[in-house]
């Protein structure tokens, strides 16, 4: 069904009616109830102009996909096109129930999974501030810096470092057999920093803070027993602010920093991967997009034409 308003513009009568459905029938918010509308008239503008689409009863889902295609050369977000598409098959559904059309074209019509956000990655050089502030003699001191020593060169998730025992450290070959999910062994090579400061460990605290247990579990807290995750995440977290960095970190912050950091020096994705213990690379993925984040910032930052407040006569 169609009519004409005053400036000659085909309208579908249905909206208005889907309108009245939504706020007698729904009880939607008014917000809610506007956002759909204009959301639908922009989707009937595009059905008229570019289908000739004039009824409700000729949409397809071909012209519901076309559609959608149009909103992803507009550079939306997927959150925005999301709500469209949201509207867009309640509009649908609507009709159906109101037998103004017999068949729902938008069925099976998927709304885009959500981007997941970029974790949060330290840059070396604060990284390097991190760890070289672990500077004591102290035997919690000698074991923080092994730790996060081992975690940043290993790439380690925290439950691999506090799982880790002496017969997995392979210090004179420089590496270390790490066991992670499912079980699966890996081994991963460690550098001269590591290796250093986790036999000076081994050698000068381990023993005093093991107590005399009859264990191969490497790192302990200062009461003899197994690290838990929550302990090292408060260290963590008080490490970064005494060093003041503001962003929020956590153990995993340090496996991020680690396969970032690895790209950024052109290790293949496939190496990085194999480093992680990740079966699928899909997952090693993101810090491809991660670095060229990275990249973007580097460039706006040094490049004296990046920004217009670098040139005013630009």
């Amino acid at each position: 069904m169609r009519k004409k308003n005053e400036e000659d513009k085909i309208e579908f009568y249905e909206i208005s009616n889907f309108r009245f459905y939504l706020e007698d029938d729904m009880g939607a918010p008014k917000n809610t109830i506007d956002a759909y509308i204009s959301d639908l008239r922009q989707y009937q503008d595009f059905l008229v102009k570019y289908e000739n689409i004039v009824n409700v009863d000729e949409i397809t889902r071909e012209d519901i996909l076309r559609y959608i295609e149009s909103l992803k050369r507009k550079n939306l977000s997927k959150a925005t096109i999301s709500r469209k598409i949201t509207a867009i098959k309640d509009f649908h559904r609507y009709l159906c129930k109101e037998e103004d059309i017999h068949e729902n074209p938008s069925l099976l019509i998927d709304n885009p999974k959500p981007d997941k956000p970029l974790p949060t990655v330290l840059s070396k050089d604060e990284i390097n501030k991190m760890i070289s502030s672990i500077d004591g003699d102290d035997i919690l001191s000698i074991r923080n810096r092994a730790m996060m020593e081992l975690l940043y060169a290993a790439g380690l998730r925290i439950t691999e470092l506090l799982d880790l025992t002496v017969r997995e450290l392979h210090l004179k070959e420089k590496y270390v057999t790490v066991i992670g999910k499912g079980d699966k062994e890996r081994l991963v090579p460690i550098g001269d920093m590591a290796v250093f400061y986790v036999r000076k460990y081994v050698e000068h605290a381990r023993q005093e803070l093991m107590k005399d247990k009859n264990t191969f579990l490497l790192f302990f807290n200062y009461k003899g027993e197994k690290m838990s995750r929550q302990g090292f995440f408060k260290f963590i977290k008080k490490l970064a602010v005494d060093n003041g960095i503001t962003k929020n970190i956590s153990p995993h912050t340090i496996r991020h920093s680690f396969a970032t950091h690895l790209l950024e020096g052109g290790v293949d994705l496939r190496v990085v991967q194999e480093l992680l213990g990740h079966e699928d690379i899909s997952t090693t993925q993101i810090y491809t997009h991660i670095d060229k984040s990275r990249l973007k910032e580097m460039y706006d930052e040094t490049h004296p034409l990046a920004r217009k407040d670098n040139n005013d006569e630009i």
